[in-house]
């Protein structure tokens, strides 16, 4: 499929955003500005629809969609003021990033360890 490998190519992304209403919005999108769009004309995330126009406050790039997907996770789990903190200084995203790639990369490292010690299996 010649549409997905150009998918895969453009990357995903991490966006924060502040609705009209005040409130903050964090997804993920490959075309930020085109979600944003989308949440815009009302056929975006349920929450957003009616809190329009979104304001984008920081945008993070990720290796691929797990990654961004995880960083949004952190991201969401955070209070209202830190969340607030990341849109007056969006390179703090950075740090968020820095803690989910360690994370993965210690879980995959703990996964494959496991594996290899384990034998095979008994039937």
């Amino acid at each position: 499929m010649p549409g997905r490998d150009l998918r895969r190519a453009a990357g995903w992304s991490v966006y924060l955003a502040r609705c009209a209403d005040l409130s903050l919005y964090c997804g993920i999108a490959i075309d930020v500005e085109a979600r944003v769009a989308a949440h815009d004309a009302g056929v975006g995330a349920r929450y957003t629809r009616g809190r329009g126009p979104l304001t984008v406050l920081a945008v993070r790039r990720c290796r691929d969609k797990g990654v961004a997907l995880s960083i949004e996770h952190a991201v969401k789990q955070l209070p209202r003021a830190r969340k607030l903190a990341l849109a007056a200084a969006p390179e703090r995203l950075a740090g968020i990033a820095r803690a989910v790639y360690r994370r993965r990369s210690r879980v995959s490292r703990r996964g494959s360890a496991v594996q290899a010690t384990r034998g095979p299996r008994p039937r």
